[in-house]
């Protein structure tokens, strides 16, 4: 009976082509305020999804500063890797977006802004 799961298919090749890499490093777990931070940002998110994915928003574009471009992330792959981070002290491994459409994302600091401009609105009902 095959189990769910995923086997390595290099297990015990000595020619496998990751043997080169090593072990991967256990992450330095999060400072208390490291996890207070990223719940915060998760938290964020999930009002950012529930007020703009309404108006076709698909998720955040974000600068990465390790190679300087965009990356486009989806609200799903957002909460997975705050998820991720939280749990176990680093994002997740992820393929980027596939020819995404830039119109279809915003940045963090627009989604900031539209929540607080519904917030302002319903304070002034």
């Amino acid at each position: 009976m095959l189990d769910d799961v995923p086997r390595d298919p290099f297990a015990d090749d000595p020619d496998d082509p990751a043997a080169a890499l090593g072990e991967p490093d256990d992450p330095e777990p999060l400072t208390s305020a490291e996890r207070d931070e990223a719940m915060t940002d998760l938290a964020d998110v999930e009002v950012f999804r529930s007020l703009l994915e309404p108006q076709g928003v698909l998720g955040l574009v974000l600068d990465c500063p390790e190679c300087g471009e965009q990356h486009y992330f989806d609200w799903e792959l957002l909460r997975g890797n705050l998820r991720q981070m939280i749990e176990k002290g680093r994002p997740q491994v992820h393929e980027p977006a596939c020819r995404p459409k830039p119109a279809d994302y915003v940045t963090w600091d627009y989604a900031r802004g539209y929540v607080d401009g519904v917030i302002d609105t319903e304070e002034h009902r």
